[in-house]
């Protein structure tokens, strides 16, 4: 029986570099999950930094919680000004 996975793709996209620390499970759980992504799409594993985005984003696209909490913000975050003390 074949797994279904949450991701399928890894889109191509410009991203803004950020510099994080992983639990060694965690990563190994990366290279775990695009292990089987090999195995159940064809295409070469991916590498674990790569999934790390859009499980992040399905994560927050599923969360409840933050959709209610993000839609009373007036604005969202991407469209706020940046704050002139810190500019």
């Amino acid at each position: 029986m074949a797994a279904k996975l949450k991701l399928s793709s890894i889109p191509d996209d410009k991203p803004v570099k950020l510099s994080v620390e992983l639990p060694p499970d965690v990563h190994r759980d990366l290279l775990d999950y695009a292990t089987v992504m090999e195995q159940e799409t064809g295409e070469s594993a991916p590498e674990p930094a790569k999934l790390i985005p859009p499980m992040l984003k399905r994560f927050m696209a599923t969360d409840r919680e933050f959709t209610k909490a993000r839609k009373s913000l007036q604005q969202p975050s991407r469209l706020r000004e940046p704050d002139s003390k810190n500019a």
